[in-house]
């Protein structure tokens, strides 16, 4: 069943449409004469959509209108700010895109045509990432006299490299959906119009998880990546303690030891 925006009682800008499909909520950017370009009621409607989501959701969809995910920040809105507002304007990307990140809810995003910019930056806050065969990536502030705000230096460097990074800025080097994959863009790579369809299918598989497992993967193993490696290790002894200990973990692991549950194997 397919809910609408009123349905769930959400406050969103014109630029942003929520659906949702059983315990998938499907958030979609919706200015494609813009090539979904982010003005600041889009980037704080999806901080209300963030705060607003039913408790019963267990998995986001991140997906666009048009041919393009998204070109990145709306340039015509930033002409007249000045330095302080522009770092006030940063950290509003910062606190929203962390939410995204670190939130309760895995995000899948369907990526295709332009993922420029802004708009990289908004997806590598994501934590699955399908790209369709049209998808490019690209960091153009370089060639505009400007430096990434929305905590690309730290996210797109995580996923590729600072090398990668520096290129990208420094020559307006741009990556397709098949070279992004291979560096680490994306996890997956499917023919154009098949995103959807994808991101939906891996986020019902996300939704049916343990609810301390996906926590575990979201507020514990970033968290884990930081740590010198004994310091990882106690908070990985930590944190499957915890997960196995509850009652859904015991339930599970009886209907696999009861032959009730499928296998790594099975299709």
């Amino acid at each position: 069943m397919t809910t609408t925006t009123e349905e769930l009682g959400l406050d969103l800008p014109p630029s942003l449409r929520a659906t949702r499909r059983g315990a998938v909520a499907i958030l979609t950017l919706d200015r494609p004469q813009k090539r979904n370009a982010l003005s600041d009621a889009t980037i704080l409607g999806l901080e209300r959509f963030l705060d607003s989501l039913p408790t019963d959701v267990r998995a986001i969809v991140l997906d666009a209108a048009g041919d393009h995910f998204c070109a990145g920040l709306d340039l015509a809105e930033m002409a007249e700010r000045d330095t302080m507002a522009g770092v006030a304007h940063s950290r509003m990307w910062h606190r929203v895109f962390d939410r995204l990140e670190k939130g309760s809810v895995p995000v899948v995003s369907v990526l295709k045509g332009a993922v420029v910019g802004g708009g990289l930056e908004l997806a590598t806050s994501t934590h699955i990432r399908v790209a369709e065969a049209s998808t490019f990536y690209a960091l153009p502030e370089g060639q505009r006299g400007l430096f990434v705000g929305g905590g690309g230096s730290v996210r797109v460097p995580r996923l590729v490299g600072v090398a990668r990074m520096a290129d990208m800025m420094l020559t307006g080097r741009r990556y397709d959906a098949q070279e992004g994959y291979a560096i680490g863009f994306s996890q997956y790579v499917v023919p154009d119009g098949a995103g959807l369809d994808r991101a939906l299918e891996l986020a019902q598989r996300i939704a049916g998880n343990a609810a301390q497992t996906n926590f575990a993967v979201l507020q514990a193993l970033p968290r884990i990546a930081e740590l010198g490696p004994q310091e990882g290790l106690f908070v990985e002894s930590l944190m499957a303690a915890i997960a196995q200990g509850t009652d859904d973990a015991k339930g599970r692991m009886s209907d696999f030891l009861a032959g009730r549950a499928k296998k790594a194997t099975d299709d």
